[in-house]
């Protein structure tokens, strides 16, 4: 399987949502962030590919 998107590091996608370091290592303690893939160096990433579609299931039903 290929991917085409790209592995966002973690300032990227708090930039993108615009929440602190902080908020977003608690979403992911409580389990409430987007899938992340810790690298050798443990630093982590995210698919953009993955945080869109995080997002989408954060919409509200109308």
């Amino acid at each position: 399987m290929t991917r085409q998107d790209d592995l966002m590091p973690v300032a990227e996608v708090l930039d993108e949502l615009g929440v602190s370091r902080r908020t977003f290592y608690r979403w992911r303690e409580l389990g409430h962030a987007p899938k992340c893939i810790k690298l050798p160096n443990g630093e982590l990433r995210v698919w953009r590919s993955d945080l869109t579609t995080w997002l989408t299931t954060l919409r509200e039903a109308v």
